[in-house]
């Protein structure tokens, strides 16, 4: 067992590996990202079993546009299909679902869904289910940054006013607290524009596995190693 004070509060992940896992397989990438939707599936409810507070999930970023027209719609369908199947079991769960980035830009049906998965969920208190889509670390540096020169511009702030933890509320994640532990699956050895910000501080642990292989026994085997790191924030023990 691990003890819940030395477990993290947030955990966020970049989940790569969907394509590499269909293609060692010789399938369509499309079936490795529905074996994908089930990982993220078992790592929620491992998560909310074991008491994590945040779970943020890197489901689409601002650079996945740039896939084949074909591979982008069949993630647009894939998400819809599992905000609608998994709204009940959040619900039934506690978990309230939540989303950060350019959601804009989604497809308006899957924008539709979405918000009503949100909506749904909204009163949830037991954990925090955080899918970054269509989102960008750098972009979401410069949307903050757009707001607080509107901010000082209309009067409501000023310069000296600026500081991290001010900025830090212009970020798309103001309202839940920053990364604890970044776990990236497939073994790449780079954040991939991912809170940027966010992650100053977060305790980093790169696995070879391939998301859909990724399992719960793992996943709490890494949290394990987070709970014996010695977390000093640029100062000395």
């Amino acid at each position: 067992m691990i003890d819940p004070m030395k477990l993290p509060r947030h955990v966020a992940i970049i989940m790569d590996g969907n394509g590499r896992w269909a293609k060692k397989r010789m399938w369509n990438r499309t079936k490795g990202h529905e074996r994908g939707a089930d990982t993220v599936r078992n790592i929620t409810r491992a998560s909310r079993k074991l008491g994590i507070s945040v779970l943020t999930l890197y489901a689409f970023s601002t650079e996945n546009w740039q896939r084949s027209r074909q591979e982008v719609s069949a993630l647009m369908h894939l998400l819809k299909k599992f905000l609608i199947s998994e709204r009940k079991e959040l619900i039934d769960n506690n978990i309230q679902l939540i989303s950060i980035g350019q959601t804009n830009r989604l497809p308006d049906d899957v924008q539709s869904i979405l918000n009503e998965t949100i909506s749904a969920t909204s009163g949830n208190d037991g954990m925090i289910l955080n899918l970054a889509l269509s989102y960008g670390g750098r972009n979401d540096i410069v949307h903050a940054a757009r707001q607080i020169t509107a901010d000082v511009l209309d009067g409501k702030l000023t310069t000296d006013q600026i500081t991290e933890e001010n900025f830090s509320q212009y970020l798309y994640t103001s309202k839940i607290p920053d990364p604890d532990l970044l776990i990236r699956t497939s073994g790449e050895m780079r954040v991939s524009n991912f809170l940027l910000w966010q992650i100053a501080y977060s305790e980093l642990f790169i696995t070879k596995t391939l998301w859909p292989d990724f399992t719960e026994d793992e996943y709490i085997s890494i949290l394990k190693n987070f709970a014996n790191r010695d977390r000093r924030f640029g100062a000395t023990t």
